[in-house]
C-alpha cells in the first residue's frame, strides 16, 4: 500500500478531503463520531458514556472548553482541545469557545508546583484577541455555529458574600483537598486564592449551562477534579444533569509533556515559532511517537493509519513523520506554508531544492570579532543552545557541525560565509548569515 501522494505524501489531498467531506458516522463502516473518538485513543475519562455517546453522535451537545489566555498564543498543549473541536462541530455539535480572561487573574494550580505570575486585564484581552485570530483555522464560528465567551464577563462582577453563599456552601473542603491537584500544591503551599480556582471553573459551567444549553465540558485529564466539581454544582442547584469527558494528554514515549523545545513552547503563531520550525519538531517525533500523533492530531482516516501501524517499517517511518509535520502544518499555516517547509525541510536533508524557509540568524557586523564569533557564542545567539555551558557539552560529544564540518574544539572560532548553516545532532539545522 503506498501512502504518499507525489514523492512524499501519498493520497494525502483524497484522505483530507474525505475527512472533512465525511466527518465520522458518514463514510466507511459507519463509524460514529463517539466510535473514532475512543478509536483514536482521545477520551480518557468521562462521567455518563451512554449519554455523552448518544448527544455527541445525535449532534446534540453543545459543549465547551476553556483556555486561559496566559500568552499571546496558543501552542502545541492545546492543539488536542482544538482538534476535538473541529471533530465534534463536524459532527453538527456546538462549540463553546470560553476564554478565561476571570481565572487568569487567579491562575489553576492543577499540575503546577508553583502559582502562576497574576497578569493585568490589558494584557490578557490582548491575549484573548490574539487566540480568537488563530482558533478560526480550527473552528468555523460563522451563522452562530460556535461562540466565543470570556467568563471575566461574569466572574469580576460577583459579589463576594453572594459566592460564598450560593456556590461555596456545595463544595467539600475535604473532598477538594483529596484531589491530586491540590495535594501536589499543599506540600509547597497552596493559597486560598488558588484554593477558589474549581469554585469558580464549576461555576462558568453553571452559567454557561443557564445561559447557552451548554451541557457537555471537554478538557484535558489534569482538568478532571475541576469538571466534576461544575456537573456537581448544576445538579445540586438545579437538579439537572450535564456531562464531562477529559481527552488524552499530549504526552510522548517518555510520559513528557510534547511541545517543548530547548527555545521553549512550540506556538501556534508563526512569528514565535516559524512554519519551518513547526514542521521539523513533528518531522522529528520519535518512533514510538509518530502513530499515536497521526491518531490524536490529523484528520487522516483512522483506518489508513491502522493499516499504516501494522506495515510501519524502514523507511516507511519517514514517511509517516513527513505525513504527520505536513498536516499538521498544513492544518495551522496553511497549504503554502506547508509545502514551504516540507521543501526546505528536504533540502537540508539532501533532497533538492531551497533552504530559504530555515530558521535563520542574522549577525550585526559588531558582534564579530575579525570577522569571527566563538562557537559556543554563535550556538547560544542561534537558540540551539540556552547556555555556554549546555553549547560546549554538544560541542564536546561531537554534536555540532558547521557546513558539514563536525567542531569539537569548544573554543573553536567561527568565520561566516555567505551562507553558514549550523547543525545541532543529525536533525536540527540553522542558517547563519552576516548582515551586509
Amino acid at each position: 500500500m503506498r501512502w504518499y501522494h507525489g514523492e512524499n505524501i501519498v493520497l494525502w489531498k483524497n484522505s483530507f478531503r474525505r475527512a472533512f467531506l465525511y466527518p465520522s458516522g458518514k463514510e466507511g463502516k459507519n463509524m460514529t463520531v463517539f466510535e473514532e473518538l475512543k478509536r483514536r485513543g482521545l477520551i480518557a475519562q468521562m462521567t455518563d458514556e451512554k449519554e455523552i455517546e448518544e448527544l455527541i453522535n445525535a449532534g446534540k451537545a453543545t459543549f465547551y472548553i476553556g483556555f486561559d489566555p496566559t500568552a499571546d498564543s496558543l501552542h502545541v498543549g492545546h492543539f488536542m482541545a482544538l482538534c476535538l473541536m473541529k471533530r465534534l462541530q463536524m459532527a453538527g455539535n456546538k462549540p463553546i469557545v470560553l476564554i478565561g480572561g476571570g481565572t487568569a487573574m487567579i491562575g489553576d494550580p492543577s499540575g503546577k508546583t508553583d502559582m502562576r505570575k497574576m497578569m493585568t486585564k490589558e494584557t490578557i484581552q490582548h491575549n484573548v484577541d490574539c487566540f480568537k485570530k488563530q482558533m478560526s483555522r480550527f473552528i468555523d464560528f460563522s451563522e452562530n455555529k460556535a461562540i466565543v465567551v470570556n467568563n471575566g464577563d461574569w466572574l469580576l462582577d460577583l459579589n463576594y458574600v453572594d459566592v460564598l453563599r450560593d456556590v461555596g456552601a456545595h463544595f467539600s473542603v475535604n473532598r477538594m483537598l483529596s484531589h491530586e491537584c491540590y495535594k501536589q500544591r499543599m506540600e509547597r503551599g497552596l493559597t486560598f486564592l488558588e484554593f477558589n480556582y474549581m469554585i469558580m471553573q464549576s461555576y462558568d459551567f453553571y452559567k454557561l449551562f443557564q445561559d447557552y444549553g451548554c451541557n457537555m465540558q471537554f478538557g484535558g485529564d489534569d482538568q478532571w477534579a475541576n469538571m466534576l466539581g461544575g456537573t456537581e454544582l448544576i445538579r445540586r442547584k438545579l437538579g439537572k444533569d450535564a456531562y464531562a469527558m477529559t481527552i488524552t494528554l499530549l504526552l510522548n514515549s517518555e510520559g513528557k509533556k510534547m511541545g517543548k523545545t530547548e527555545k521553549g513552547a512550540v506556538w501556534l503563531d508563526a512569528e514565535k515559532t516559524t512554519p519551518y520550525e513547526f514542521y521539523q519538531y513533528w518531522r522529528n517525533v520519535s518512533d514510538q511517537d509518530v502513530i499515536k500523533c497521526l491518531k490524536l492530531l490529523t484528520f487522516v482516516p483512522i483506518e489508513q493509519i491502522e493499516e499504516m501501524e501494522r506495515t510501519l517499517e524502514g523507511q516507511q517511518l519517514n514517511q509517516a513523520k513527513e505525513l504527520l509535520a505536513y498536516e499538521l502544518t498544513a492544518l495551522v499555516h496553511g497549504k503554502e506554508e506547508a509545502e514551504k517547509a516540507q521543501t526546505a525541510a528536504k533540502a537540508v536533508f539532501g533532497g533538492g531544492g531551497n533552504n530559504a524557509d530555515m530558521p535563520t540568524t542574522v549577525l550585526k557586523a559588531e558582534e564579530l570579532t575579525d570577522g569571527g564569533i566563538g562557537i559556543l557564542t554563535l550556538m547560544v545567539r542561534c537558540g540551539l543552545s540556552p547556555s555556554n555551558g549546555e553549547a560546549r557539552r554538544l560541542v564536546q560529544q561531537g554534536g555540532v557541525s558547521v557546513n558539514d564540518t563536525k567542531v569539537t574544539d569548544p573554543k573553536s572560532v567561527i568565520y561566516p560565509e555567505a551562507e553558514t548553516i549550523l547543525r545541532k545532532g543529525k536533525k536540527v539545522f540553522h542558517k547563519v548569515v552576516v548582515e551586509n
